[in-house]
């Protein structure tokens, strides 16, 4: 559902989600972007080099050289407001088909999987 939504934007679900935290958490490592999202090193490394390939994202080295600090660029915040109503529809299908009590299970679910994944 969301593959197929995000698809007509020209980003894959993952490809958004990146798109959204760094949206709102402005400059940030590549280490602590997998932990937040608990993505793999190599799913989140290939990902990140298709964003910057299309220049919606930047990347340069931090005090440290092997630390890698990314931001959006200006046309990654274009691309993501302007898919941000495909992740919305879908958002808003997954919850009419789960009904609302669903949906907020479904919520706790995932944080309760994302603080295991933390922890493991």
């Amino acid at each position: 559902m969301y593959e197929q939504e995000m698809r007509s934007a020209g980003l894959s679900a993952t490809q958004f989600t990146l798109l959204q935290v760094l949206g709102h958490t402005g400059e940030i490592t590549q280490g602590r972007l997998g932990e937040s999202l608990s993505i793999d090193s190599t799913t989140l490394t290939r990902t990140l080099a298709t964003l910057r390939r299309e220049k919606w994202i930047a990347i340069r080295s931090g005090m440290d050289r092997r630390e890698r600090l990314i931001s959006l660029t200006a046309s990654g915040h274009g691309k993501l407001k302007i898919s941000l109503p495909q992740w919305e529809r879908a958002q808003e299908r997954l919850r009419r088909i789960l009904g609302e009590h669903r949906w907020g299970e479904l919520g706790e679910l995932l944080m309760r999987v994302t603080r295991s994944a933390k922890e493991a």
